[in-house]
């Protein structure tokens, strides 16, 4: 099951890839991760899911991260006594706190905290943005606007406000919930939605307490005013192109996600790019060709996996999708053109003698032509750096915890295995070695690069590399 490609694929379970032929179907046809989406469905479809997932990787012997993606704070005007109304550009309409049903002139907005932060000149989008509130006034009861766009809106909409961070918690009641179920589970990432400062990932950490990795999804403007800070705390960070580009100009979101793909490789952290991938396959067995130059321009900016969503939840061409996105990358990977951008990107190392050896490796196994980079890896912590150098040979990633091999299944180049835990450096070559060959990376004099941390068992402690000859 090795794959031919370095950056990975995250594809979300729902209804219409729930079975067990279908999720082993996804994972053969490329996909690495699979994505649990909170927002739906109940704790009884994620457990049989999970199990399916884990019947699957335990059939095919190869390790597969599980994600849980928490739901998170979503803002909703109430309902309207005829179910929706049509808002015209130009008429005044009042958000307030009256709990009675909406009708042309006015509706509830059932979140007290927005009053006391709301100001005249900001806007409020509704309805994932197709419409458009310029608020004229509030007086902590009601907040009074003006309708720039106009069009239908119905009961329970969604509220965007771009201009205003919110003071409300980034974890929901439902959330904490989700959270124990997730983790009890045994879930490997954790994606924290709505983040809005880096204070927002700190009761995240202690609840999760090492249990899962802690994925950061961007999607308000906001955090962009402390990406890096933001990045450093996370283990991953995905561009959640959704609900950014809600509250972001369309323009801006490009320019966006390049820069926080910029900041993740810097800090050697996975970046994802989500949302809107393939979404012409939700109801098309082929995606636009604009759908696929989104895909491979991810790529060729360096992103560490791009994920779909209702494409593989609800499409009616969930494995199609996954193949086509899988092909793809592939087609990107092999233009020259790819590896030059690649190492155009390329970032200095940091002063640690974790980064000296990972970048010592990236060099030797470009002069050496080494048939597979192998790390020694107890946290996933050099297998990481490895990764952030961008090597041309596969990154083979050694683990005896099962737990990390799952979770280097969202990283770059990384081909996760789990093997019994070296005590010598005649173990670790031997090992090296046999598990290149046997994972098809190698064979008879072939040279592979390995690098690890000794004493061995210890996280943290990167400081060896070892160039050895596969012999027959």
């Amino acid at each position: 099951m090795r794959r031919q490609r370095n950056a990975k694929i995250i594809a979300t379970l729902g209804p219409a890839s729930s079975s067990a032929e279908t999720i082993q179907a996804l994972f053969e046809a490329g996909a690495d991760v699979f994505r649990f989406n909170f927002s739906h469905g109940s704790h009884s479809d994620h457990q049989a899911r999970y199990e399916i997932v884990r019947d699957v990787e335990r059939k095919l012997g190869r390790p597969i991260a599980i994600l849980a993606d928490l739901q998170g704070p979503k803002l909703r005007i109430g309902p309207f006594s005829e179910g929706k109304i049509m808002l015209t550009a130009g008429a005044e309409f009042v958000l307030d706190r009256d709990a009675t049903p909406g009708t042309e002139q006015r509706v509830c907005l059932p979140h007290p905290e927005l009053f006391e932060v709301i100001s005249p000149g900001q806007s409020l989008l509704l309805d994932d943005g197709k419409l458009r509130l310029q608020v004229l006034a509030s007086d902590g009861q009601r907040i009074h606007t003006r309708v720039i766009i106009g069009g239908p809106l119905s009961d329970r909409k969604g509220v965007n406000v771009p201009d205003a961070v919110l003071p409300i918690p980034v974890r929901t009641e439902k959330d904490r919930r989700d959270l124990a179920f997730a983790l009890s589970l045994g879930v490997d990432w954790v994606a924290l939605s709505f983040v809005q400062c880096p204070e927002d990932l700190l009761e995240a950490r202690e609840l999760i307490c090492g249990r899962a990795s802690l994925m950061t999804k961007l999607e308000k403007p906001q955090a962009l005013d402390h990406l890096e800070e933001i990045v450093r705390l996370s283990d991953a960070v995905m561009v959640a192109r959704g609900d950014l580009g809600v509250e972001l100009p369309p323009e801006r979101v490009p320019g966006a996600q390049k820069r926080i793909l910029r900041a993740c490789r810097l800090q050697g952290k996975p970046s994802i790019v989500a949302t809107q991938m393939l979404e012409s396959m939700i109801t098309a067995p082929t995606p636009t060709r604009a759908e696929a130059s989104d895909v491979a321009s991810a790529i060729y900016d360096g992103t560490d996996a791009v994920m779909l969503s209702a494409e593989s939840a609800s499409g009616a061409y969930p494995v199609q999708a996954v193949s086509m996105m899988n092909r793809i990358i592939i087609e990107v990977e092999r233009d020259p053109l790819y590896r030059n951008l690649i190492d155009a990107q390329h970032e200095l190392p940091t002063s640690t003698r974790g980064d000296a050896i990972c970048s010592a490796l990236r060099n030797v196994t470009n002069i050496i032509g080494a048939a597979a980079t192998v790390t020694y890896t107890t946290s996933g912590h050099t297998s990481l750096r490895a990764a952030r150098e961008r090597p041309t040979a596969p990154i083979l990633s050694i683990t005896p915890n099962l737990a990390i091999a799952r979770r280097l299944a969202l990283v770059w180049g990384v081909h996760s295995t789990v093997s019994t835990d070296v005590h010598t450096v005649d173990d670790m070559v031997t090992t090296a070695c046999r598990v290149s060959r046997e994972e098809g990376f190698a064979q008879t004099g072939d040279q592979i690069a390995i690098t690890a941390g000794m004493p061995f068992g210890e996280p943290g402690t990167t400081n060896l590399l070892r160039i050895a000859e596969i012999e027959a």
